[in-house]
C-alpha cells in the first residue's frame, strides 16, 4: 500500500479523502486501489511508463507502413507475401518477438503523414533519405543505394538534358523525385511536371512504355526490375547522385524502437542476411538484354503454346511450378525440340545421353519425353540436395547442379567454405563457382575443372525467364477476369519453391 501511495495522483487522492466520512473513505480507498492497479498495468512496474519498444512487445504487434511494388511488398504466385521491405520488416518483427501487421495506404503521399500521426510504428516503403524528409522523420540505418533516373521510351527522341525535354514529366505525389525536380527548377526555370496522386512508380513506368506519359522519374532499382517486363524503357540520364534508402521513424524523446532497429540492421549486415536478401531480389536483374527479352516474349506467344500442356502435366506430377520448368526449357533450347549442343546434349530440356539412359528415355528429342525427363531429373536433384540447404537457395543450387553437375556444385560449396563463405547460401556459392576454372582452386576439389561461370549465368537467366513468364500468365488471368487485381508487383518473383 505504501508503494501505491507514492504513485503521482494516487497520493493526492488519498490526501483529499483523509478527512471524509468513514464510508466515503472506504469506497474512495477501493477506487484508489483500482486506479493504481490500472496504472500499474499500463506502466509495467507501477512507477515508470513503458517505452515504445516495451509497449510493442507487450501488445505483441509491430505495425509497418509500406506500399505495393516490386521493390517493397507484394503477393507472390502462391499467395505468399514477398518483397524486400516485407522480408526486412518480417525479420525485424521476429527479432522483437512480435507479429507483423502491414498497412498499405491508398497513396504514397499518405505514408509519412500517417507515420507522424502515430498510425504505425515504422514506414518501410523504399524511402529515399532527403534533407527535407529528415526535418519531419528520423531515418534508420541505410540498407540500399539508388539513383534517380529520367526514363523515356525507345522510339522517341532521347533527351540529353532537362533543357531538351519534348513532353511532360509525371511523377509520384509526395515522392523524393518532386523534391529533386524543385531543386533542378532553379537551374531550369521552364521545367514543369505533374504529380500523380494515385499511381505508383511501376505504374508510371508502364504508362511511359504505353506512350501515355512522355517521361517519368524512377529509382534505379525500380527501373532495373521493370525493364524486363517493358523492354523499350530507357534511361536518358541520372538526375541525382547515389542516394540511400532507409526506414522512417517518428521523432520523439523515446528512441527505444529506433535503437532496436539500429541493432537489428547491424546484425543482418554482419551475418550476411541483408546481402542475401538484396541478391534474392536484385541479383539476377542487373544486366538487361533488350534483344533477348523481346525474343523471349515473342516465343512465349508463338512457341510455348505447343508444349505448355506437357510442362504443366510434368510439373504437376513431380511437384514443381510449370513456369520454372518452362524457364529451364527456354534457357536450354529456346523451346526447340531439335536443339543440339556441340557436346551432344539434345532436346527441349537438353538431356545428356547418360541422363536419358538413367531416366529410361529412349527418344530424348521427343518433346514430351524431354520435358518429363527434365522434370524428373530436377525433382531428383532437389530431393537429394544436402538437408542443410533451405529455400530458395536449394532451388537455385539445384538449377546450378542441373547445368554443371552435382559434383561440381559440391566442389564450389567446398571452396566457399574454405574462403569463409556460407556454402548453404547461393549469394556466396555463386561468387565461388567461377573459381572452378582456375587451377589454384579446382586442383583442391574432387571433380576438378569446370566452366564455373556458366551455371551462375544459367541460374540468373532462368530466374529472369521465370519472372517474365509469371508476369505473362498473371496478365492472362487478369485479361480473362479469373484473377483479382493485385499490385503490379506480382511481376517480381523469385524461385517458386520457397
Amino acid at each position: 500500500m505504501s508503494q501505491i501511495r507514492k504513485i503521482p495522483g494516487i497520493r493526492r487522492f488519498f490526501a483529499r479523502i483523509r478527512g471524509m466520512d468513514m464510508g466515503v473513505r472506504y469506497w474512495g480507498a477501493l477506487l484508489a486501489l483500482l486506479l493504481a492497479w490500472l496504472l500499474a498495468a499500463c506502466t509495467g512496474n507501477g512507477n515508470q511508463p513503458l517505452n515504445e519498444l516495451q509497449r510493442i512487445q507487450r501488445q505483441g504487434q509491430l505495425v509497418v507502413l509500406t506500399r505495393n511494388s516490386p521493390t517493397t511488398y507484394y503477393e507472390g504466385p502462391q499467395g505468399d507475401k514477398m518483397g524486400l521491405e516485407y522480408e526486412l520488416a518480417r525479420r525485424f518483427a521476429d527479432y522483437l518477438g512480435v507479429r507483423l501487421k502491414i498497412i498499405v495506404p491508398s497513396s504514397f503521399k499518405d505514408i509519412l503523414p500517417m507515420l507522424i500521426r502515430g498510425e504505425a510504428h515504422i514506414a518501410a516503403a523504399g524511402l529515399t533519405v532527403t534533407a527535407k524528409r529528415k526535418k519531419i522523420v528520423r531515418f534508420g540505418p541505410p540498407y540500399q543505394t539508388i539513383t534517380q533516373q529520367l526514363v523515356y521510351r525507345l522510339g522517341t527522341k532521347k533527351p540529353k538534358s532537362l533543357a531538351e525535354l519534348d513532353g511532360d514529366i509525371e511523377v509520384i505525389a509526395g515522392s523524393s523525385h518532386i523534391e529533386r525536380l524543385r531543386e533542378l527548377a532553379k537551374q531550369y526555370p521552364n521545367l514543369k511536371w505533374k504529380a500523380n496522386k494515385t499511381s505508383d512508380s511501376d505504374e508510371l513506368l508502364y504508362l511511359v512504355w504505353q506512350q501515355v506519359v512522355d517521361y517519368t522519374i524512377a529509382d534505379s532499382n525500380e527501373v532495373a526490375l521493370n525493364q524486363r517486363f517493358y523492354p523499350e524503357l530507357r534511361v536518358a540520364f541520372d538526375l541525382s547522385k547515389p542516394q540511400q534508402l532507409a526506414w522512417a521513424f517518428r521523432y520523439g524523446q523515446d528512441d527505444s524502437l529506433y535503437q532496436a532497429a539500429v541493432a537489428f540492421f547491424r546484425k543482418i549486415k554482419a551475418n550476411g542476411v541483408l546481402e542475401q536478401l538484396l541478391e534474392r531480389y536484385y541479383g539476377h536483374v542487373q544486366k538487361f538484354d533488350y534483344i533477348n527479352t523481346r525474343l523471349y516474349l515473342r516465343h512465349i506467344k508463338t512457341r510455348l503454346p505447343r508444349y505448355r500442356k506437357w510442362f504443366e502435366d510434368a510439373a504437376r506430377k513431380y511437384g514443381l511450378d510449370w513456369r520454372l520448368l518452362a524457364a529451364i526449357g527456354y534457357q536450354e533450347s529456346h523451346w526447340n525440340p531439335r536443339a543440339r549442343s556441340p557436346t551432344g546434349v539434345r532436346g527441349i530440356m537438353m538431356l545428356t545421353r547418360t541422363t536419358a539412359r538413367q531416366l529410361n528415355i529412349r527418344n530424348r528429342i521427343k518433346p514430351e519425353n524431354s520435358i518429363y525427363g527434365g522434370a524428373r531429373y530436377l525433382r531428383y536433384i532437389i530431393d537429394n540436395a544436402p538437408k542443410e540447404l533451405k529455400e530458395p537457395d536449394k532451388t537455385w543450387m539445384a538449377l546450378a547442379a542441373y547445368n554443371v553437375g552435382r559434383g561440381h556444385l559440391q566442389d564450389a560449396r567446398k571452396i566457399t567454405r574454405m574462403r569463409g563463405g556460407d556454402p548453404n547460401k547461393w549469394v556466396d556459392v555463386k561468387k565461388n563457382l567461377p573459381l572452378l576454372s582456375i587451377r589454384k582452386w579446382y586442383k583442391k576439389t574432387r571433380h576438378g575443372y569446370a566452366r564455373g561461370r556458366e551455371p551462375v549465368l544459367y541460374v540468373e537467366r532462368i530466374r529472369s525467364y521465370y519472372d517474365l513468364l509469371v508476369w505473362e500468365t498473371n496478365k492472362e488471368k487478369r485479361n480473362t477476369g479469373t484473377a483479382t487485381r493485385t499490385a503490379p508487383a506480382v511481376r517480381k518473383l523469385d524461385s517458386p519453391v520457397f
